[in-house]
């Protein structure tokens, strides 16, 4: 702020700050917060869409010393009130449009369009610092195996660590334009916001909207003049299918789900350069990185950024050879402090390090191995966790949902990709004897408790589940559902009768 005052910080549509408008106003907001009791890790849940306003909203909420909770306003109420009641959150942000999805909450409402007037009146000075490394800047949910989503708590010293490291790898200076396409809810939104912002850079958000039409999204890719945008394979696939023809000063950043082979070339052919990053939201976002120059059978994820460690172990938690197969587990800076209020699931997924003492590690749950360059390849998760369009996703949520619908007796979810490219959730039900229900039933029910990403596209009743010889559901035996667009009602049941 102090070397680039007049230079833009944050724009949208017709709107922009500079860094001096945008620190004065994060300063306002903050002395606001501040006089009604936020303070050093008090919990803000931050409900607000994409706007400039953002911006304000988040680095107020940390001027004061709070811990902000980003609620994405276009999730269902239901989930948006567990996250509030999960966190038990003192304090809610929001704008007035999204009063109604709220209608319980108890805590402290800051409606940002009601006070906005109040908050300019608040003094633009910075405020003394009362927060360390280790107090958490935020708390971000992501999807739970028990039906319930999970926080997860990154402090101050992770998130700086990564913005720190990224300003060296892949890079960025006050000379770049970085376009914001991810939700505040998606952990990759972090590197958007505040990457550029540490670098003197601007940040050009666009809306909900722009974000999810693809041509939308081409146009303010050629008219903006981005040089660099994050994003999973899947939203730049739809920007190729779109008509996308790419631009010679964009960087590329590719991540939250695994690189397809096939989308590499045509990336190359629109970028200045790629890059494929990877990490679990455990370990605050990304922890590995890899410049990608040409095709190869499997791209891998990289080394690791800076004050991070990757293990790749055995059963008996030994490192294996090069080469070998096992799980990954991360050390190092970026490690979380944990899920919130879930002490038996963070002692099983957060462990000491055995080869640093006094240290942590996550657990992933993915498998991995090394290559002889020390390069590191990802190889998908050792359980039914997966990443579709970037969000992680555990389908034993889906699943639990499901079986709370009435005539649902058991179901069983999982990520297809039938055709390349093609990557979407099919879930698959068994009916109690008599029941009349319609899938299309079934998927709008889903849309009351979980977020659009989370309802499967398909649903397909079957007469029992495969089982692989150990008793298990064989999932790979299940059978492929008819293509078609997304709410495909089925009253199809399988397997089909013999003759």
């Amino acid at each position: 702020m102090n070397r680039t005052p007049d230079n833009i910080a944050v724009s949208f549509e017709d709107q922009a700050l500079t860094y001096a408008q945008l620190n004065a106003q994060a300063n306002q907001f903050a002395h606001y917060l501040r006089g009604i009791g936020v303070g050093q890790e008090t919990l803000v849940g931050l409900c607000i869409d994409r706007s400039e306003k953002v911006f304000v909203a988040m680095l107020g909420i940390m001027k004061a010393g709070g811990t902000y909770i980003p609620m994405d306003p276009g999730y269902p109420p239901d989930r948006l009130a567990l996250m509030l009641e999960d966190a038990e959150a003192p304090v809610l942000v929001f704008q007035g449009k999204e009063t109604d999805l709220f209608p319980h909450y108890s805590g402290q409402r800051v409606d940002l369009d009601a006070l906005w007037e109040v908050i300019l009146l608040q003094s633009d000075a910075n405020l003394p610092n009362v927060t360390t490394p280790d107090n958490l800047i935020y708390i971000i949910y992501t999807s739970g195996s028990t039906g319930k989503p999970k926080g997860v708590m990154i402090p101050h010293r992770g998130f700086v660590n990564l913005m720190t490291a990224m300003a060296a790898v892949p890079g960025l200076d006050s000379g770049d334009r970085f376009l914001s396409p991810t939700s505040i809810s998606f952990d990759m939104v972090g590197p958007e916001l505040y990457l550029p912002l540490i670098c003197g850079a601007e940040v050009h958000m666009v809306s909900r909207a722009v974000a999810t039409d693809g041509k939308r999204m081409a146009e303010v890719l050629r008219t903006s003049g981005a040089t660099a945008m994050q994003a999973t394979p899947a939203t730049w696939r739809l920007l190729i299918q779109s008509g996308w023809e790419g631009s010679q000063d964009l960087t590329i950043i590719c991540g939250g789900e695994a690189m397809p082979p096939d989308l590499v070339q045509p990336l190359l052919n629109r970028c200045k350069a790629l890059w494929n990053f990877y990490g679990p939201t455990e370990t605050t976002v990304w922890s590995t990185a890899y410049q990608i120059t040409q095709v190869e059978s499997s791209t891998p994820v990289g080394k690791p950024l800076a004050n991070t460690q990757l293990y790749v172990l055995d059963d008996q938690m030994q490192p294996l050879p090069v080469g070998h197969v096992g799980e990954l587990l991360i050390a190092g800076d970026g490690v979380a402090r944990g899920y919130l209020n879930r002490e038996a699931i963070s002692k099983e997924r957060f462990i000491a390090n055995p080869f640093r003492p006094g240290e942590r590690m996550y657990r992933t749950g993915d498998l991995a191995r090394f290559r002889p360059d020390g390069q590191l390849d990802f190889l998908g998760r050792m359980d039914h966790q997966v990443k579709v369009r970037g969000y992680r996703i555990e389908l034993g949520e889906i699943e639990s949902g499901l079986v709370k619908q009435p005539g649902v007796r058991a179901a069983v979810v999982m990520a297809r990709e039938d055709s390349p490219g093609d990557q979407r959730l099919v879930g698959y039900v068994t009916l109690e004897t008599g029941a009349t229900v319609t899938m299309a039933d079934l998927r709008r029910s889903l849309k009351q408790i979980l977020p659009d990403y989370m309802v499967p596209q398909v649903v397909m009743a079957v007469d029992r589940f495969p089982l692989s010889p150990n008793g298990k559901v064989d999932r790979k035996a299940l059978p492929v559902p008819p293509t078609g667009g997304a709410g495909i009602s089925m009253a199809t049941t399988w397997p089909p009768p013999t003759t």
